[in-house]
């Protein structure tokens, strides 16, 4: 059994792990975006969204789906409450399987508000921006 700790992930360490052509999203981690309406405006790409009010119903599927990822990341707006929250969840939920294959759970440092304010222009870290939303 590998017991799993929720590590914070600094917006560049993701901005790495996406830019890095051997690693693929859905295959070697996974970013789980945990907003609900407040999604609109621009997302990082490839995330799942899965708002922060159903992870508890949906922990064990969620685990069980990203079987054999090695990271896992969650994010909110800020990462404070939501994102976090929603990654303990979550790490209790893989940690009752016995997390088998080691998977790495993560809180991106900052959220969507961090990320967005240095990798907005890049189609390869960010879909859907809208910048009319961001900079009011």
């Amino acid at each position: 059994m590998v017991k799993s700790h929720i590590r914070y992930l600094e917006p560049d360490n993701l901005r790495d792990i996406m830019h890095d052509e051997s690693l693929k999203a859905g295959k070697d981690y996974v970013v789980v975006d945990v907003r609900d309406s407040d999604r609109i405006g621009g997302h990082i790409l490839n995330s799942i969204n899965v708002p922060a009010h159903e992870i508890k119903e949906r922990a064990d599927l969620l685990v069980a789906q990203n079987q054999g990822i090695g990271k896992v990341i969650f994010h909110c707006a800020l990462s404070q409450v939501r994102g976090p929250k929603s990654a303990r969840i979550y790490n209790d939920a893989l940690n009752l399987t016995g997390n088998e294959n080691g998977q790495e759970v993560y809180v991106l440092r900052g959220g969507f508000t961090e990320f967005q304010r240095f990798y907005r222009d890049d189609a390869k870290l960010v879909d859907a921006f809208n910048k009319e939303l961001w900079d009011l």
